[in-house]
C-alpha cells in the first residue's frame, strides 16, 4: 500500500470514528428534546380572560408539580367539527380541549359517533351531577341578563325574564342572542313556564313569546365580547349575556347590574380527544384540575364559578358575590338540558333562522 493510500485510509477511519463519537455526543441532546416534546400537551381554551386565569390556576402549577408543559391555544368558538376532523384523520393538533357540556354531548352522541375518550378520574368532591365518564367540569357559568343602571334611575328595575319581556313597565333598548340556545329558554321562562317543566322545549309557545318581543329587539348579537361592548357604550339598556361578559363591562366602568335570577346554568371542562397519542398526560392534567384551591385561583381573572364547593374557602367574600356558583346565585339557576340540544340543535336552528327572516 502506498503512502498516499495509507493517508487516505487513515483519514476515512478518523472521519468514521468522529461520526460515531459525534453521534454519541449529540444523541442525548436529541433524545432529550424528543423526551421534552413528549412531556408537552396542547389544550384548546377560549382565550381572553381564560388564558391568564388558567395559566395561574392550572398550567404553571401542573408543570411545576409534574414536569409536563401545557400549551393553551385559542380554538374555534364552536370546535365540534374541528375535533371530529382531527379524530377521523388522526391529525391531532390538540391533545385535549376545554368544552362546554353541550359541545361534549354532541361529540358523544352515538348517532354522530363518539369523539372523546374517558378521563378515568373520580369526581374528587365535584358534585356527581356535573360529571360523566368523558366530562370532568372545571367551571360553571350562567346565561343571565344585565341592564344599565342609569336607564332605570328612579324607576323599578327588572329582576326576571318576565320583566325583560315587559317593555311597557321596563322600557329600554334591548338585545337578544342570534341563536336558539338560551334564547328559547328565556322566551319560555318569560311566558311563565316553570323551570322544572322547561324541557323538552315547547317550541310553538317559545316562538309565540318571541313574537311579542321581536319588534323591540334593536340588536341580535353573535359574540360575547359584543355584549360587553354594547353595555359599556349603552347601545342597549338590557342584554342577555354570559355572566363573565357582563362582569367584564362592569369591571371596566359600565354602570350595569347583573340579574342572576333564572340564570341558565352550564358547565365547561377539559376533555380527552379520542385516540390522541398523549391521552394519558391529558388525563393526568384533568385529575389535577379537580383541586379546589386551584379552581379558586382562576376566579381572580375569570368571573366564572368553580364547580368544587370547597373552592369558596379560598375566594374573597366580595368576589364570591359575582360568581355564578356562589350559594346565593346558584339557588335560582336553571340547569340547561344539553342532551335535549344535542339531539335537536339542527332542526331547531333551522326553524329559528326561518323565524328571524319572517
Amino acid at each position: 500500500m502506498s503512502k498516499k493510500q495509507t493517508i487516505a485510509l487513515s483519514r476515512r477511519a478518523f472521519l468514521g470514528t468522529a461520526a460515531i463519537a459525534g453521534g454519541s455526543v449529540f444523541a442525548p441532546a436529541i433524545w432529550g428534546l424528543r423526551a421534552q416534546e413528549s412531556r408537552r400537551i396542547v389544550l384548546r381554551d377560549p382565550g381572553g380572560p381564560y388564558t391568564p386565569g388558567f395559566t395561574v390556576a392550572f398550567y404553571e402549577p401542573f408543570k411545576k408539580a409534574t414536569g409536563i408543559e401545557v400549551a393553551g391555544v385559542v380554538g374555534q368558538h364552536d370546535p365540534i367539527a374541528y375535533i371530529k376532523s382531527m379524530v377521523e384523520t388522526k391529525s391531532y393538533v390538540w391533545d385535549g380541549a376545554l368544552l362546554n357540556n353541550m359541545s361534549h354531548d354532541v361529540l358523544m352522541d352515538p348517532k354522530s359517533g363518539m369523539f372523546l375518550d374517558e378521563h378515568r378520574a373520580s369526581a374528587g368532591g365535584i358534585p356527581e351531577r356535573y360529571v360523566t365518564p368523558s366530562f370532568m367540569p372545571v367551571l360553571a357559568l350562567q346565561t343571565v341578563f344585565a341592564y344599565r343602571d342609569d336607564a332605570f334611575t328612579g324607576k323599578k328595575t327588572p329582576g326576571s325574564w318576565t320583566d325583560f319581556w315587559n317593555v311597557k313597565d321596563f322600557p329600554g333598548r334591548r338585545a337578544l342572542r342570534k341563536a336558539p340556545q338560551d334564547t328559547l329558554e328565556q322566551a319560555l321562562l318569560a311566558d311563565g313556564v316553570p323551570a322544572d317543566q322547561l324541557y323538552p322545549l315547547d317550541l310553538d309557545r317559545a316562538f309565540k313569546s318571541l313574537d311579542r318581543l321581536k319588534k323591540d329587539v334593536q340588536i341580535w348579537w353573535t359574540g360575547g365580547a359584543q355584549t360587553s361592548q354594547m353595555l359599556k357604550t349603552r347601545e342597549v339598556d338590557l342584554c342577555p349575556t354570559w355572566n363573565a361578559r357582563a362582569q367584564a363591562a362592569i369591571d371596566e366602568g359600565a354602570p350595569a347590574k347583573v340579574v342572576f335570577n333564572q340564570g341558565l346554568l352550564g358547565t365547561e371542562g377539559f376533555c380527552v380527544i379520542k385516540g390522541g397519542p398523549k391521552a394519558d398526560l391529558v388525563r393526568e392534567f384533568i385529575a389535577f384540575t379537580r383541586d379546589p384551591q386551584r379552581q379558586a385561583a382562576f376566579t381572580k381573572n375569570l368571573s366564572y364559578g368553580p364547580v368544587h364547593p370547597d373552592a369558596y374557602k379560598y375566594i374573597d367574600a366580595e368576589r364570591a358575590k359575582v360568581l355564578p356558583t356562589s350559594p346565593d346565585n346558584l339557588k335560582t339557576a336553571v340547569q340547561i338540558n344539553t342532551k335535549y340540544w344535542a339531539g335537536s340543535q339542527s332542526a331547531v336552528q333551522e326553524r329559528f333562522n326561518a323565524w328571524l327572516l319572517g
